[in-house]
Order: C-alpha cells, then sequence, then structure tokens
C-alpha cells in the first residue's frame, strides 16, 4: 500500500492477496459464529407475515437454483440473496457492529451463501469471504462517524453493499484491479434511508439483502472489465462526500484502511440478545435489573423517565404516537416506551413480546404509556450505547438505574450457540439444528459449498 492508491486500491490490493493463513484463528471462529447467529435468525423469522408476501413477489420475477433459507422456495442467485437478507435482518435481531451503527452480517451471509454454492466455493473459501465482507463493511460504515444515521441514511444499506462487493469479488477471484472497478461500481448500487422506521414500514427489511444483490452486480459487471471510479470512497463525489451531507466534517475516511490486516473491527459486533433496536437493550438491561427489585404494574408506577442519547430518539421515541401504540411487530421494536414498559412488567423482552398479543396488550400500553424521554446530557454516543431510566412510584418511592453498552461487547460463544438453538426450535427438528450448527462450525471442513447450503432450505 502506498500513499499514492486510493483508499479503494488499498482496500483492493489486501482483499485480493490476503491468505487464509493470515486470517488469526480467533478472528475466523468469531466470523463462524457470526455466520451462525445469521443463519438462525433468519430461521427464526420465516414464519412472519413479511416473508410469504416478499417470496411471492421475487418468485414472480422467475425461479433459479438458489436456497432461501427456511423455505421450500429456490430462486435465482440475486434474488435469493435479496430474500435471505430479508430473513436475516427481518426481526432486527441481527448483529450491530456499534461504531458504525451497522448490521453486518445481514448481507453478507446470504451473498457468501449464495455465491458460494453459485461458485461451488469450499468451506474455506467462504469462511475467507466472510471475514474479509464482514471487516470492510464495518470499516466502511465506522469511517462515517455516526454521519450515515444522522443524515437519515441505514448504514447497513450502505455499508453492506461494499461489505458484499468485497465478499462476492473474493469469490469471484478478482485481481486487485478488478476490486477496485467493482467498489467503484458498489457506490452507485449503495442506498437505504431511514424513512421506514418513521412510519413502521417494512422496506428497512429489504436493505441488506438489496446491498447483497448489489454486490454480486458490481463484482460480477467488474469481473467483466465495467469501469468503475477508482475513488469510490475518498472522490469528489464519493461516499463520503455524497452521504453524509453537512456532517460530512466529521467522517475520517482514512479510517477505512488503517491498521487493516492487523486489528480486526468486525469481531467486535454486539449479538443481540433482545429482537430490537440496539438503541433500545440499554434500557431493558435498566429495566430489567429493577424488575428484580420490585414489581412493576400501570397501577403502582406513576411515570417513568427515559435518558436518551440525542441521534436515538427518530429511531426509537418519535413519532410519539406511533411509539406509545406500536401497529405493528416492527414499530414495537422500535419503541422506548414499549420496551421499557415490557422488561419493566416482564422482566424480559424476547421474541413473544413482538407478537400482537403483547404489543397490542392494554395493559402494556397503558404503562408504556407513563414513559416520556429526555436528552441525556452524558450519553456515550457513538462510542457507546447508554441509557437511564428513573421509575417514580404511586407510594413516592423513586428508583433508577443506567446501563451502557460498549461496542467491544460480543456475546460469548456459548451464548450464541444458545440463541441459534432457540430461534430454530419449534422450526427444525433438534437433530437437523443440530447438524447445521456443527457445519457452520467447522465450515472450514466442509468441502463444496452447495450441499451445505442446500440444508439451510426446508
Amino acid at each position: 500500500m502506498t500513499e499514492a492508491q486510493t483508499l479503494s486500491q488499498q482496500v483492493s490490493q489486501f482483499v485480493a492477496t490476503r491468505a487464509y493463513d493470515d486470517i488469526p484463528q480467533a478472528v475466523r471462529e468469531r466470523a463462524k459464529l457470526v455466520m451462525l447467529d445469521a443463519i438462525g435468525n433468519a430461521f427464526a423469522a420465516s414464519r412472519y407475515p413479511f416473508v410469504p408476501v416478499a417470496l411471492s413477489a421475487l418468485s414472480s420475477l422467475g425461479s433459479g437454483a438458489s436456497t432461501v433459507m427456511g423455505l421450500d422456495a429456490k430462486l435465482a442467485l440475486r434474488d435469493a440473496v435479496v430474500m435471505n437478507g430479508i430473513l436475516v435482518h427481518g426481526l432486527d435481531y441481527d448483529d450491530t457492529y456499534l461504531p458504525g451503527s451497522v448490521h453486518l452480517s445481514a448481507s453478507c451471509v446470504p451473498v457468501v451463501l449464495g455465491m458460494g454454492a453459485h461458485a461451488g466455493a469450499s468451506g474455506e473459501a467462504m469462511l475467507m469471504a466472510t471475514v474479509l465482507g464482514l471487516e470492510i463493511a464495518a470499516r466502511v460504515a465506522a469511517a462515517a462517524r455516526g454521519g450515515f444515521v444522522n443524515a437519515g441514511f441505514h448504514a447497513t444499506g450502505i455499508a453492506g453493499a461494499f461489505g458484499s462487493t468485497v465478499a462476492a469479488g473474493r469469490l469471484m477471484n478478482l485481481d486487485a484491479a478488478q476490486h477496485t472497478l467493482a467498489q467503484g461500481v458498489a457506490l452507485s448500487l449503495t442506498s437505504g434511508t431511514l424513512q421506514p422506521l418513521q412510519e413502521g414500514s417494512w422496506t428497512k427489511r429489504v436493505h441488506p439483502g438489496w446491498a447483497g444483490a448489489s454486490g454480486i452486480t458490481a463484482a460480477t459487471v467488474a469481473r467483466a472489465g465495467y469501469l468503475g471510479p477508482a475513488q469510490a470512497y475518498d472522490g469528489h463525489f464519493g461516499l463520503y462526500s455524497c452521504f453524509l451531507g453537512e456532517h460530512k466534517g466529521s467522517a475520517q475516511p482514512q479510517a477505512v484502511v488503517e491498521g487493516l490486516g492487523e486489528t480486526w473491527e468486525f469481531t467486535r459486533t454486539s449479538i443481540k440478545l433482545f429482537p430490537a433496536c440496539h438503541q433500545l437493550h440499554a434500557f431493558m438491561n435498566c429495566a430489567i435489573t429493577l424488575a428484580k427489585e420490585q414489581s412493576f404494574t400501570a397501577d403502582n408506577v406513576e411515570s417513568v423517565r427515559a435518558l436518551v442519547a440525542d441521534a436515538a430518539v427518530p429511531l426509537v421515541c418519535e413519532p410519539l404516537a406511533s411509539k406509545l401504540k406500536p401497529a405493528s411487530s416492527y414499530s414495537a421494536q422500535f419503541s422506548l416506551p414499549y420496551s421499557v414498559a415490557c422488561a419493566l412488567s416482564r422482566g424480559r423482552f424476547g421474541l413473544n413480546e413482538i407478537e400482537a398479543p403483547s404489543y397490542t396488550d392494554g395493559e402494556l400500553l397503558k404503562l408504556a404509556n407513563k414513559v416520556s424521554y429526555e436528552i441525556d446530557p452524558n450519553s456515550g454516543f457513538p462510542k457507546s450505547r447508554s441509557g437511564e431510566i428513573i421509575v417514580k412510584m404511586k407510594n413516592g418511592r423513586e428508583l433508577r438505574h443506567r446501563d451502557n453498552i460498549l461496542p467491544d461487547e460480543p456475546a460469548s460463544a456459548a451464548s450464541i450457540v444458545d440463541k441459534f438453538m432457540q430461534n430454530t426450535d419449534g422450526i427444525l427438528p433438534p437433530e437437523r439444528a443440530e447438524r447445521i450448527r456443527d457445519a457452520v462450525l467447522a465450515l472450514e471442513r466442509v468441502a463444496q459449498a452447495g450441499g451445505f447450503v442446500c440444508t439451510l432450505g426446508k
């Protein structure tokens, strides 16, 4: 890497020349756990109403040979990647790399599974593509310094396109020059705004899979020699100049390549143990902690105040009317009042809490209406996700708790495996779930991707 090279060229040199043995074992092991979590989330989502709607629509475009996880369907490669991205991200239960506010696995894993099977890749090649795709997506997102979210973009749709381009390109054996062309093409294909969160609509679920399909498209046309700009990141109309608006001054584009191959950013990604926006997790931790000390109901609580980071307000606090009374499962996952009410009264927030019997429960909504928010003057955002709640009881007692979700707080391997087994419970026979688990955790020993990927269908 030299100073004369653009950031795209430096990334390209790295991903084209890195050998499997150059990747530390701990990094490879973490990538397998991230993949396992993504697959489990896809199975868990397979029974939700948005899935048959999306599958019917994509199936109407034609069939193919690519597997759709958890469903009895085969689609064309890019359509399967879109569908699998919807499944992985559909419950907002997928990992979050907090420094970049980005879900890494929801685009990269569908690309690796689909492209790996399509190319007849080995498990080792798939694992290598996963590591590289996750790493570049993490770095592209983090370099924006929170600017994508502040500008109204979904960082997953933006950064995911570049990570997917790298993953697909690696499986296609692109050389460094072709990788550079591919990133240039990806710049024109990346997309995704946060408007769906304002309305509780389904569109955000499409972003990761669309990023994945864009990555495959970019890598494919680059392999054929289609010309893309060499300054995808640092050009005058490059990513950080165009997508951050008034926040572009806070970006640090050089962070995309600083320490590349020495520090592995994606290993810091947090595996969610609550199926909700990560901005809510600190608040639910607070509420669950308090629920161990006191029983909370709408009748014995006077008020609940939440201290919230300014950047989180449009995600989980506003518009207030829809947050106080979620109209859908998705709205419930992005509602501070509802999630705090659940955690206070039930001491938990799991998949049952995003079902209609819960988010339409009158007593829960009564408690949710007692939750208000204030801007937290001591917020750790974007370096961490902090939250504090103060509960005033009708008897005059006041309880408060503060929690801080750090960027370096990934779940343990055991808890990730346990989450996978819970997500597949009732969907897969236990012995089949165990076979998938064991295959992913020994991915480097899989001889041919096609046979493994087929086991992920229904």
